[in-house]
């Protein structure tokens, strides 16, 4: 992971809260500058600390000891690692890429804490610049079931909507041989404006945790965490059929 791009925001993040300048350009104590740039060291290293070790449980699919602290740590201080829009932009630009699932947790426990555990299956996540698709397969080469729609990424809120267009088995498009009641069950076709936000009745969306070059973590929308480990091919020929 690359941690270069992030320190600059940080820090001018740290130093806008800790109001290192008052009135017009009036500097304060030299000593509350220094601390200033040393909480937004601290802060760089916790986040730098934290996605190495979630991009090696992500890598190896088993949950290390401080897995659960080190996700909590970047999912708490998330509107200080991406304070802006910006930041929250280039966030969203590493999500794009071909996805293995590997660990995830069960909604949040009441008055505990809830374990990562390894994910059995082969199953993936694909974000490109228009459309996100997910599937289960034997590994990234045989995809067994696809599905494949429009997201919806509300940057401010790091919240991404999912469409679903389309169904696919071992890459061929089946969705025109649905009956209605699995499509209309599924939300086929449905757009924003079709859900009410009533409970029952909204967009599937996942909240982006973090992301980095080689890790990716969301929360869906019953609580649970989610972390994948970023795939080294295009995983939606094998999906899709697309090359």
């Amino acid at each position: 992971m690359t941690s270069t791009p992030f320190f600059p925001i940080l820090l001018l993040a740290v130093l806008g809260a800790c109001e290192c300048f008052t009135g017009i350009g009036t500097p304060l104590s030299a000593a509350k500058r220094r601390s200033c740039i040393f909480a937004a060291l601290l802060e760089e290293d916790a986040y730098t600390k934290s996605f190495l070790t979630i991009d090696k449980c992500a890598f190896a699919g088993v949950p290390s000891d401080d897995l659960y602290d080190a996700v909590r740590y970047v999912d708490r201080n998330a509107s200080k690692l991406y304070p802006d829009e910006s930041a929250k932009g280039e966030m969203w630009k590493r999500a794009y890429g071909s996805w293995k699932l590997q660990l995830a947790t069960g909604p949040p426990a009441r008055g505990g804490t809830t374990p990562f555990k390894t994910v059995p299956i082969f199953a993936y996540a694909m974000i490109d610049e228009n459309n996100f698709g997910n599937g289960v397969g034997i590994n990234q080469d045989t995809i067994i079931l696809s599905l494949l729609g429009p997201h919806y990424f509300n940057t401010k809120r790091r919240v991404m909507g999912i469409g679903i267009e389309d169904m696919f088995l071992f890459s061929n498009k089946v969705t025109q041989f649905l009956p209605e009641f699995i499509s209309g069950g599924m939300g086929l076709k449905k757009k924003p404006a079709d859900f009410s936000n009533k409970k029952g009745s909204r967009m599937p969306a996942f909240t982006i945790i973090g992301s980095s070059e080689k890790s990716l973590i969301a929360r869906g929308g019953s609580g649970g965490i989610a972390i994948w480990t970023r795939l080294d091919k295009d995983i939606r020929p094998a999906a899709y059929g697309v090359e």
